[in-house]
């Protein structure tokens, strides 16, 4: 009778223990700043050339601030999150968390992750992180509201955690390579986004936001979106160009990537052909994961 008691109990305790970090998990968008850490590990060995312990506290610090501006969103949005099929199931908007207890989560990632930031990369790594907050929670979450164009202001955001890596590997901010590094993980945000829009663009409408598809065609859209695009593959491919990748066998890679993205994204500029925006939002998505991935093999092979 104890025994079935005792395991009862700790069964409840466990189920407690995996909601509560479900919970943590969405309000943290882990999938979106998983991504974000590593684009700051892409700038570090960009940077070193290598990879060594040097990289840990700059990636874990951006880590966790990337999860406390992603926490703060949800507060900021949650008014909004309500009115939205996609969205209205959010720990907030659900009511599984009150607002004053997610802020508190914020409050301890924000603090943790910018202690992180600067014994990894001094002041500089720290302040750049901060913002990418002040960035994403105060220029582009209000700009949303009011302007469909708001994502290519707020793509700055995405170019920031790099130069984290960057100046905490030791690489100079104002440097040529830091430009490259900055407008590669820029100019890509822009056709990952619209997509979105494209995808969810009645539901943002319905919820009051701006949408894209509100100022043009679908097929301008599609004409937008290939440019971007294209873009993002010229982007990528500086890097080896420019002699940042010294490994002949991954500049090679790339160029097989940038060739593989925009054979596929050739597909958009077809009248004839059905939209399916998540086809395409998956491969710029995939793209841009394995470029970060081609930079750290870069280090071993060269």
């Amino acid at each position: 009778m104890g025994f079935s008691l005792l395991f009862c109990f700790k069964l409840g305790i466990m189920k407690k223990i995996k909601y509560s970090l479900h919970i943590l998990a969405e309000l943290t968008k882990v999938r979106i700043t998983f991504l974000v850490a590593l684009t700051t590990l892409a700038g570090y060995v960009l940077a070193k050339g290598k990879i060594d312990v040097g990289l840990f506290l700059p990636v874990l610090g951006i880590f966790l601030l990337a999860c406390g501006s992603g926490a703060l969103n949800h507060v900021q949005d949650s008014d909004r999150d309500g009115l939205m099929a996609r969205t209205r199931k959010r720990p907030i908007p659900s009511g599984k968390i009150s607002k004053a207890a997610v802020m508190g989560i914020v409050l301890i990632l924000t603090i943790s992750g910018s202690v992180l930031l600067y014994l990894g990369s001094a002041f500089e790594g720290m302040w750049l992180g901060i913002l990418a907050m002040i960035w994403y929670n105060g220029i582009y979450t209000p700009l949303k509201r009011v302007t469909a164009y708001a994502v290519i202001p707020g793509s700055v955001i995405g170019s920031l955690p790099p130069l984290v890596g960057w100046v905490a590997a030791g690489g100079v901010l104002w440097s040529w390579q830091a430009l490259v590094i900055a407008w590669f993980f820029f100019v890509w945000q822009v056709p990952h986004f619209w997509l979105l829009m494209i995808h969810y663009g009645d539901e943002y409408i319905q919820a009051g936001y701006p949408s894209i598809t509100q100022r043009h065609s679908v097929q301008h859209i599609r004409y937008q979106i290939f440019a971007w695009t294209l873009t993002t593959v010229l982007s990528a491919l500086l890097f080896p160009l420019t002699g940042m990748i010294h490994s002949a066998a991954i500049s090679l890679l790339m160029a097989v990537l940038a060739l593989w993205l925009l054979g596929a994204f050739l597909g958009l500029l077809k009248r004839a052909d059905k939209l399916n925006p998540f086809y395409y939002f998956m491969r710029i998505n995939y793209f841009v994961l394995l470029i970060i991935i081609a930079i750290a093999l870069d280090a071993y092979l060269s």
